[in-house]
């Protein structure tokens, strides 16, 4: 796999553990009193002893590995950001600084314009030949049709 479908997968990764650390974060953050306009919102607590008495008690408890999963999400997000500055730094420095890369872009974009002119006479060819051929192919319909049968 080349460098930038590395930095492309990466990029992915990032977006992926990032987008999972929001919804984690916003899954498990208390309730805020966002304005004194509104009423106070339930504490934990009571959240907590809601949620208990309209679920039944199990042994395992889901809600356990909840303080964990944000670290574990924060390292993997700064793993992944590593990796990427790892793989930005692996990227082939330009030669030539910026004057140079102009000029490469202008040579690039005068040898797309020939290619692109060398296409459109092919394609004009194309369409020439493909012209006469529906000609030829009519003129052969035609005379199959005309034909006589043997008496």
């Amino acid at each position: 796999m080349d460098i930038i479908s590395q930095l492309q997968e990466q990029v992915n990764s990032i977006a992926a553990i990032t987008f999972n650390a929001f919804g984690t974060l916003q899954r498990d953050a208390p309730p805020v009193q966002l304005s004194p306009n509104y009423p106070e919102p339930p504490t934990a607590a009571a959240a907590a002893a809601a949620a208990t008495a309209t679920t039944a008690a199990t042994d395992a408890d889901p809600t356990a590995a909840f303080p964990e999963q944000p670290k574990q999400l924060s390292a993997d997000l700064v793993k992944a950001a590593k990796q990427f500055d790892a793989l930005v730094a692996a990227l082939p420095l330009s030669e030539g600084g910026e004057e140079a890369q102009l000029k490469r872009i202008a040579e690039l974009q005068v040898e797309n314009d020939v290619v692109g002119q060398e296409l459109q006479k092919q394609l004009e060819a194309a369409e020439k030949e493909l012209k006469q051929v529906q000609e030829l192919f009519g003129q052969a319909a035609d005379n199959c049709l005309n034909m006589k049968k043997p008496e």
